[in-house]
């Protein structure tokens, strides 16, 4: 994907919208997105979570996959559900225990995978597959989860479970047998390149720890270089998040990229300039309110005679000034939950487009579609209002900022 161009339209208008003697720019209304890259980090190939609400799992697998290449351990591919089938398990065990206050669904967060990686281990792709047990190549867990709710529901309501003469909870039994029939029964000990293995062994054989990684945040609500648990109902363990500023969240984000290493990213993707784009190989926030914005460079005369629904419409085919919030208007967006724990994906690189704008390159999991078969552009004024949290190696910090946070 290097210098790779997007064209948006079938042709250039010729028409100028100003004066070429006044000294303005043509309108460049067909002219597309042309992304320049800057610096792009190895990754495994997409994969596609399809009918199931595990993209932590996907992103969060596609994050230790892109470890494993910046540690030069080679290619591999981890079986998703696998971990799903454990974090379904712990899952539905907190529900039951809280009484149903933790809730049980198929989303998690960034956390779930390490938890999960450290506890169970990790299993190749090959030994568990998504779909196998229905005849598919991918993954449905509607039906699994039809099941699953209403038994967790009923243990999680009870007053008094019944248990088997081990005194284990018969629900729990029951929860996991539907796991099995839908998931398929996980492997014991396994062989692979030759080596037998445990998914325990598996794991501690590729050189990863779950204790190298930290997860990053940026709220008002909570003490700067402090830890807390992000408020997301996902976010069921209550892993804790170190809190920097709003710039420093980019910073650190900008750092780990040029240094090598890859970036989990957890998001709301309900902005307009995600949903109607992200297909067609960009995520923007465009500049919709100009009104005191420092549109340097980006022809200030247009954008500033235009309503906020034609710019929000022709962001959509080719780029315009960003909309750079304040920590303040991104602390509202999540009290007054116009942004919520939606997505979780994989950033893997940094591009500018033809205005200078900034972008991260992320891969997804829906497949291998749009223009750039599962991946596309970012922009860092998207990143900056509707990241959740970032997941990266420690050491992808800086000296700086380790000693602010008081990590080793």
């Amino acid at each position: 994907m290097r210098k790779i161009t997007l064209l948006m339209a079938a042709a250039m208008l010729c028409l100028p919208l100003f004066s070429q003697e006044a000294g303005q720019p043509q309108n460049k209304e067909d002219e597309g997105y042309k992304f320049t890259v800057i610096k792009e980090l190895p990754v495994t190939p997409v994969k596609n979570q399809a009918k199931a609400g595990t993209c932590w799992d996907y992103a969060g697998t596609a994050f230790l996959e892109a470890e494993l290449l910046r540690m030069g351990k080679g290619e591999y591919d981890f079986s998703e559900m696998y971990t799903a089938y454990v974090d379904y398990q712990d899952r539905a065990l907190a529900a039951i225990r809280t009484h149903g206050d933790i809730s049980f669904s198929q989303g998690g967060c960034f956390g779930d995978v390490l938890h999960c990686m450290e506890r169970y281990g990790l299993v190749p792709e090959e030994l568990m597959r998504p779909g196998v047990m229905y005849r598919d190549s991918l993954s449905n867990h509607s039906e699994l989860s039809a099941m699953t709710n209403p038994l967790v529901k009923a243990a999680a309501g009870s007053g008094s479970l019944q248990s088997d003469s081990n005194y284990q909870l018969l629900s729990l039994k029951a929860i996991k047998a539907v796991h099995d029939v839908y998931l398929g029964v996980p492997p014991e000990r396994f062989t692979y390149k030759g080596e037998t293995y445990t998914p325990q062994s598996f794991y501690q054989s590729t050189g990863l720890k779950a204790s190298d990684y930290v997860q990053i945040t940026a709220f008002l609500h909570y003490p700067l270089y402090s830890t807390f648990a992000v408020e997301s109902p996902d976010n069921w363990r209550h892993d804790l998040s170190y809190n920097v500023s709003l710039d420093e969240l980019l910073a650190i984000t900008d750092h780990a990229i040029a240094q090598g290493f890859p970036v989990g990213w957890d998001s709301d993707v309900s902005e307009p300039g995600f949903r109607t784009n992200s297909r067609k190989g960009f995520c923007v926030l465009p500049a919709t309110d100009t009104k005191g914005a420092n549109l340097q460079g980006s022809d200030m005369a247009h954008w500033t005679g235009m309503s906020a629904k034609d710019i929000q419409e022709e962001s959509a085919k080719h780029p315009t000034p960003q909309r750079w919030v304040t920590p303040e208007e991104r602390q509202l967006g999540w009290d007054n939950h116009e942004t919520n724990d939606d997505h979780l994906m994989l950033i893997y690189g940094t591009a500018k487009d033809q205005l200078g704008n900034e972008y991260y390159m992320v891969k997804n999991s829906w497949g291998t579609y749009g223009e750039y078969k599962g991946m596309f552009f970012a922009s860092k004024a998207y990143f900056r209002y509707k990241t959740i949290t970032i997941l990266i190696h420690k050491d992808a910090l800086s000296k700086d900022m380790k000693k602010k946070l008081g990590i080793k």
